[in-house]
């Protein structure tokens, strides 16, 4: 066979033949027939990034049951051109094992194997190791060497995993629906969206990294200052809480009426208005609290002071246009368990629960706010009763927060 089909290793680095179809889980002649029938675009004798790419891809539709009609279909119209980015992407030379990653790092392969999990990077397998991923291993080693505890550096890795993953998914999305669909639907050719999109990638990329560097400085510095008045309060208010645990004040707050939304005005209008809502969430918040997640039109809070997030919730109430859905906030205040980012408990349970009795236009907040808030001028309670919370035998007072008259 000639090298025209993919049998030799072209120029130096580049992968052969058997190397791209095992990467891809399929036979050396599976690959052949894809490149006669002009699955794998740009392919000239040589195995670059941008054509194993093609081929990976080109599995995986194959793996869910797309017929090879289609992919041709999908690749001609443009909605396969990604291979040129993966050219600036691929960065993983080199091919190591596991065992390669233990003499350099000094790591043991189950810990190696953690790291990666941690990280959402799945299972090392083979000689599925790249230079840059052993790389990676030797500065785990040297923050292990530091003195820093493994759990909290397995949990620190695993928030790296997740928010990245998000950032990178974010990035590709946005691509796509602002760059690669309207260059599809105006049907210019394969070949050149595939250039439009790589150019528009080189431009960007050295971009990312100053952004993600500039921000990670400014919100570390904010959150060691927040930290250290955390522990001032703490010390001060004579408090022991066991390993792993915060007191914090937790705020839950929705969309009263959201499904009904997507019914009536449609799921465009519904997410328009549930992005309003987010932006006005963060608009808002006290300097100690942060979004930790939204799920839907749900979004959850966290922050130090009770009285400045309850405050906060009845701004958001104010602020928001009255043309939507009003908002409901649930506020509460106790010990929660912080992990991999987030908070869980009891008490963030309870504060859920809370902001599920809440009518329309309401702020509820539980006794500890109120404690919290004794002697605080600018905002009275209500007290709506003991109110019996799904999931909790014991019942919970809740009052209704509003401003001074």
């Amino acid at each position: 066979m000639s090298s025209s089909t993919g049998d030799r290793a072209g120029e130096a680095g580049t992968a052969t033949l058997a190397q791209v179809a095992s990467q891809a889980g399929v036979s050396p002649a599976t690959v052949r027939r894809w490149l006669t029938l002009g699955l794998v675009p740009g392919y000239d004798g040589t195995w670059t990034p941008a054509a194993q790419a093609y081929v990976r891809v080109v599995a995986r539709l194959r793996s869910r049951g797309h017929t090879l009609e289609e992919i041709k279909r999908a690749s001609d119209s443009g909605q396969l051109a990604i291979g040129p980015i993966e050219n600036l992407l691929s960065t993983r030379r080199g091919r190591h094992t596991i065992e390669d990653a233990e003499r350099e790092s000094g790591l043991d392969a189950e810990l190696i194997v953690r790291i990666f999990a941690a990280m959402a990077l799945g299972t090392p397998a083979g000689d599925g190791l790249g230079d840059e991923d052993v790389q990676i291993l030797r500065y785990a080693a040297a923050v292990l060497d530091a003195g820093f505890p493994l759990p909290a550096f397995l949990q620190l890795m695993r928030v790296y995993g997740q928010v990245i993953a998000q950032i990178a998914d974010a990035e590709v999305r946005l691509i796509h629906l602002y760059v690669h669909e309207p260059l599809m639907r105006a049907g210019v050719p394969s070949v050149d969206i595939a250039e439009e999109m790589e150019g528009l990638t080189r431009a960007v990329l050295p971009f990312a990294s100053p952004f993600m560097t500039y921000l990670h400085g400014r919100l570390l510095s904010h959150f060691v200052e927040q930290d250290m008045i955390g522990h001032m309060e703490a010390d001060l208010g004579d408090e022991a809480l066991e390993e792993g645990r915060l007191r914090v004040a937790i705020a839950f707050a929705d969309l009263a009426g959201y499904a009904r939304l997507t019914v009536e005005r449609g799921d465009e209008e519904a997410v328009n208005t549930v992005e309003r809502f987010v932006d006005a969430v963060a608009e808002r918040l006290p300097v100690d609290a942060r979004v930790i997640k939204t799920l839907g039109d749900e979004v959850m809070v966290v922050g130090s002071d009770p009285v400045a997030l309850t405050e906060w919730a009845l701004a958001v109430q104010d602020g928001l246009d009255a043309d939507g859905p009003p908002p409901r906030i649930g506020v509460h205040y106790g010990e929660a368990l912080y992990r991999d980012g987030d908070y869980f408990g009891r008490e963030v349970n309870q504060a859920a629960r809370v902001v599920a009795r809440a009518g329309g236009g309401e702020v509820l907040v539980t006794r500890p706010v109120v404690d919290a808030a004794a002697g605080m001028h600018g905002m009275r309670f209500e007290l709506i009763g003991e109110v019996r919370l799904k999931g909790f035998s014991e019942p919970t007072e809740l009052f209704i927060a509003a401003r001074n008259a």
